[in-house]
């Protein structure tokens, strides 16, 4: 009992030092709480905890570590039958490559986590996730595959906010002028 509140206080410590953009000090904190999760035998918060961690590292330019600490993360994931979670652990390494500009395994993994949320039917992430990969499309320079991409994440939106249908209109405005 006493291990589970300490354990508690450590994901807090890690979620106010986020806020504060204190990102070492989240990730100290959500890197502690991971181990002392496995050591009580909860993998699945464990690995949740290294992805917070993941994401604290790469907020804080360490990419490198970033992608270190969450692999794996979503084997673990994918094992337990949680597939929201893995295709997250897969998106938080697509972003490490992103950053560290491994761009075509990032964009395979951006794809794989779209893929999996597109499944699970998280909308709102998926269209996050493909937003992304827009991104990286338009800096490789390949200008059609980040339209048709981004095209791709808004069409799936049930009710789209009125940013979203400006650029839904926007986005199908090239391709009519192809067709």
């Amino acid at each position: 009992m006493a291990e589970t509140l300490r354990l508690d206080k450590l994901c807090k410590e890690g979620q106010t030092a986020y806020q504060r953009k204190d990102y070492l000090g989240a990730a100290r904190a959500f890197q502690a709480a991971s181990e002392g999760y496995k050591i009580a035998g909860d993998t699945l918060t464990a690995a949740e905890m290294l992805n917070n961690c993941s994401v604290a590292f790469l907020q804080a330019g360490d990419a490198s570590t970033a992608l270190k600490i969450v692999q794996g993360t979503e084997l673990i994931f994918s094992e337990a039958g949680d597939r929201r979670r893995q295709a997250l652990a897969i998106g938080n390494q697509a972003a490490a490559l992103d950053a560290l500009g491994r761009l075509e395994e990032a964009a395979d993994a951006y794809e794989s986590s779209a893929e999996i949320l597109k499944q699970v039917g998280d909308i709102e992430l998926f269209t996050s996730v493909m937003q992304a990969l827009s991104g990286l499309r338009l800096r490789q320079g390949r200008q059609l595959e980040a339209l048709a991409t981004m095209q791709i994440g808004l069409s799936v939106i049930e009710k789209p906010s009125p940013k979203q249908r400006l650029a839904k209109k926007i986005l199908n405005s090239p391709f009519k002028l192809i067709s």
